[in-house]
């Protein structure tokens, strides 16, 4: 990378328009939390007042470091922001909106589990900004692993993922056995690729046919992805990318973000009947052809727009229920509670005994226990399934129950303390890091993972490990086979 992009890079492109981006952005952040506690404060359906304020709380614990940064984070990446934004949605939310299932568990529960989350969240932030780090000094940190133009590489990077998710949808030339060693990899160089290219565009850096390209490809790889009928993987394609927008300009792309939100919210009305009509009771996925998207998609856009929500309330109500289920957890916390140890004893560390297993390589131990290990065995400690049913099914705890379930209020506040040191030193350690460094692209995978507010701590760092490996094997074995 030249001296003059580099520095392009690390100044955000203009210094005065960064400093006044920033404060624009903080100013809309503190607006948004604002708006946000008074809207719940007026509307909340919490039957204890005391529900209201765990939760108005606990959305502002949240948006704190995410505040901080839009004020005076420079140019560093907010993995730690991320993390802790992802509180409001699994726990805060829940509980303002009253999540059905906390109808079952008495008042006193329900404000334990608050005091639990608001445990979790002060310690982490208290941990982050109360220890200290020191920038790396080693290769690792500081040297690119590949020289030259980064917009060349990370858009070749974009290129081929395209190309990865034609395959992949459209044809059978993967064979099954290797699907999951190829998605892992292109998982990896997508991921990066798209959070370099829309953090480039943010700060100002591609060119228009450079920009042009890069939205061709991001088009077709989410059109792609929900031809599949999933918007999941789509969904969070845009939100990386959003990330890394926001991440380099300061700015909010308030039209760009309109228009995605209002296309899936009709995509999302019309998914049911869309899958009523490609999928079977037993489980055939029918995936349209390529050829077919044109009309595929004005289908699914006429069922979006002309299905009524309410027109069968049992039906509404189900798709709502799983659509809140995959992302609140806090109603999971009460159960645990509930049980947890008055009833059933604390499991003492049990889910984590399968850690170092897991980055054992499966060629190496084909019979090493499953990822999801530590989730099948909290699902069938508390009855939620039977044995037999953890092989097709899992239900994400997330690693803040996890924490609970194996040590209590003990394990919460661990679990919170090794977090926030971790989140320091990342961020302490990789400030000065090339994006192109091993430490920046670790970053990357880092502020994607997390998003996995569902998984155990085995299953979460044993995927990314995956990823990371994945990610940097690819630029390792090019700067190694055909030099700098």
């Amino acid at each position: 990378m030249s001296a003059a992009l580099r520095n392009a890079w690390l100044d955000a492109g203009d210094p005065i328009r960064a400093e006044r981006n920033a404060r624009l952005l903080f100013r809309f952040a503190v607006a948004a939390v604002i708006a946000a506690c008074t809207y719940y404060g007026v509307t909340a359906k919490t039957a204890d007042p005391l529900h209201l304020y765990e939760g108005l709380l606990m959305l502002v614990l949240a948006a704190i470091p995410a505040i901080r940064w839009a004020r005076n984070g420079g140019q560093q990446l907010p993995i730690f922001e991320v993390f802790m934004l992802t509180t409001a949605n699994t726990y805060a939310l829940p509980l303002l909106n009253g999540h059905e299932s906390l109808r079952m568990y008495p008042p006193e529960l329900i404000s334990s589990a608050g005091f639990t989350v608001l445990l979790f969240q002060v310690v982490c932030i208290l941990t982050f900004y109360g220890v200290r780090g020191r920038p790396g000094r080693t290769p690792f940190y500081t040297d690119e692993v590949l020289g030259g133009d980064l917009t060349r590489f990370v858009g070749l990077g974009l290129t081929i993922t395209t190309i990865y998710t034609f395959v992949s949808i459209y044809t059978d030339l993967i064979p099954q056995e290797l699907a999951s060693i190829f998605r892992a990899v292109f998982y990896g160089i997508g991921l990066v690729s798209i959070f370099v290219l829309s953090r480039q565009t943010g700060i100002g850096l591609l060119k228009p046919q450079e920009r042009a390209w890069f939205i061709f490809n991001m088009v077709s790889q989410v059109t792609m992805m929900f031809s599949t009928l999933f918007l999941v993987g789509g969904v969070s394609w845009l939100v990386l990318a959003l990330l890394g927008y926001v991440s380099g300009s300061r700015r909010i792309p308030f039209v760009t973000l309109g228009i995605c939100v209002a296309v899936l919210a009709i995509l999302h009305n019309g998914k049911s009947s869309m899958r009523a009509e490609y999928w079977r009771a037993d489980g055939f996925r029918k995936q349209a052809e390529f050829v077919e998207l044109p009309s595929f998609f004005t289908k699914w856009v006429e069922y979006g727009v002309t299905t009524v929500p309410g027109n069968d309330p049992d039906e509404e109500q189900q798709l709502a229920a799983k659509l809140l289920d995959r992302t609140s957890l806090f109603h999971l916390l009460c159960l645990v509670q509930a049980q947890t140890p008055d009833w059933k004893p604390f499991l003492n560390g049990e889910t984590y005994w399968g850690i170092p297993a897991q980055f054992v390589p499966r060629i190496l131990w084909p019979d090493k226990p499953l990822a999801h290990a530590a989730t099948s065995t909290m699902s069938v400690y508390y009855g939620l399934q039977r044995i037999e049913d953890t092989a097709t099914t899992t239900i994400g705890f997330g690693m803040l129950i996890e924490s609970y379930v194996n040590f209590g209020m003990f394990g919460v506040a661990g679990f919170a303390a090794f977090f926030g040191f971790f989140y320091k030193q990342v961020h302490a350690r990789c400030a000065d890091s090339p994006m192109l460094s091993f430490a920046g692209l670790f970053t990357v995978v880092l502020m994607a993972w997390s998003f996995q507010t569902e998984a155990p701590l085995g299953m979460w760092l044993s995927s990314m490990f995956q990823a990371c490996v994945a990610v940097m094997a690819v630029p390792f074995l090019l700067r190694n086979l055909f030099g700098r």
